[in-house]
């Protein structure tokens, strides 16, 4: 029956790619006939601006949101995962506490967002309401988990934001926390915590896909070999085109795609981050521009742009990136590609500086020869299947 469900998602998705709605007739542009996800959205960061709209249209030049409902609407994103991040805190009961609060906050300004401009955009919670809503001619706004911190200790509390639309999670971000190492901390538990091992029993019996991006080498071993169900990374690069430890090597990839998962190709540590002190404290304020009045941040704005014109916060750009991706689908094969360029939260190059470049890479995916079958398959395809395939206990 799970193989039954897959292959009939597959065929609604191949339906809806090729059916008659007036944005995808045929003559259109291959990318706009496409169903196109991404699997990290930090654009929740910008959902409580004072003085913002995500139903405005911004520009690079003025605003440091690199998407918005109108940029989705030109055929170039429609939709992707809308990311609950948490900073890592101490791993003590208070700070627990609060990550908890500052989640489920994020979670409901998530829900709220989408719910004012329903007209545009609907929340989505399997493989098929993806499908029926772009077939609707509505964006789609799953929503995701970037660091299970909030959780604490306390594995029940996975359930709440379950049934609040999780479908998405990683166990760690940046530092080592009470479920797992980070691919950039200091190797706490040696891959998974005993409670991190629980953590993926109770992913699977819930139906959350696991999202392995920013975990360490053994727990991204640990969690391919526990996980019943195929695992993503929702935002990650190759190590053979930077090495990082943040990225994942190419053996790790034909073990993920072995399995049936697929790596979702950021646009992130394709070199070391640029992080000088100027840039690190704009960063800083970036991160709290929800906070910030409309005076601040455009003069956050105005900052970051006059730095970036003289120090770039990577040194990498779409040719590079284009190469990457090329090489994971190499790698992996085409049936365990997507993407996640990490817009809105350190993504972005010269060239795919914003998702309005979405359409240069279906066109460099066309000219290398992949079919459009596996063209849109890597846009959507791959997440929606092992969306699909996970089945609650």
């Amino acid at each position: 029956m799970k193989h039954l469900a897959i292959l009939l998602t597959a065929t609604a998705l191949s339906a809806c790619s090729t059916g008659e709605d007036a944005v995808r007739t045929p003559e259109a542009p291959l990318h706009s006939r496409m169903l196109v996800l991404d699997t990290h959205l930090d654009t929740p960061l910008h959902f409580e601006r004072q003085g913002w709209s995500f139903a405005d249209r911004h520009a690079l030049a003025d605003d440091l949101a690199q998407l918005d409902i109108p940029r989705m609407q030109d055929g170039n994103l429609d939709g992707g995962f809308f990311a609950i991040y948490t900073d890592q805190g101490p791993l003590t009961a208070k700070g627990y506490a609060d990550a908890l609060a500052f989640a489920r906050a994020r979670s409901d300004l998530i829900d709220r967002t989408i719910a004012k401009y329903a007209d545009a955009i609907r929340p989505a919670l399997t493989a098929a309401d993806a499908v029926r809503l772009n077939k609707e001619g509505k964006l789609i706004a799953f929503k995701s988990m970037e660091n299970s911190y909030p959780l604490g200790e306390d594995l029940s509390l996975l359930k709440g934001f379950y049934d609040k639309g999780l479908r998405l999670a990683g166990p760690v971000h940046s530092k080592d926390n009470q479920f797992a190492d980070s691919a950039t901390g200091e190797g706490r538990w040696n891959g998974l915590s005993p409670l991190g091992k629980q953590w993926v029993a109770e992913m699977n019996r819930l139906g959350i896909v696991i999202d392995a991006s920013h975990s360490s080498d053994a727990a991204f071993d640990q969690m391919l070999a526990l996980s019943k169900y195929p695992i993503l990374l929702s935002h990650s690069s190759l190590r053979s085109a930077y090495n990082h430890p943040r990225n994942l090597d190419e053996g790790r990839l034909k073990a993920l795609a072995a399995k049936g998962g697929a790596m979702c190709i950021s646009t992130i540590f394709m070199s070391e981050m640029n992080m000088s002190p100027t840039r690190a404290d704009l960063f800083g304020k970036y991160e709290r521009i929800g906070q910030m009045s409309p005076a601040e941040q455009v003069a956050l704005t105005r900052q970051w742009r006059e730095l970036d014109k003289t120090e770039q916060m990577w040194a990498a750009d779409f040719e590079a990136y284009m190469t990457m991706v090329l090489r994971a689908i190499e790698v992996a094969g085409p049936d365990h590609i997507c993407f996640g360029a990490d817009w809105d939260g350190g993504g972005g190059l010269p060239g795919i500086e914003d998702i309005s470049a979405l359409p240069k890479v279906t066109e460099r995916l066309k000219a290398a020869g992949y079919s459009d079958t596996d063209i849109e398959k890597m846009w959507s395809g791959n997440v929606l299947r092992i969306l699909a395939a996970q089945r609650k206990s």
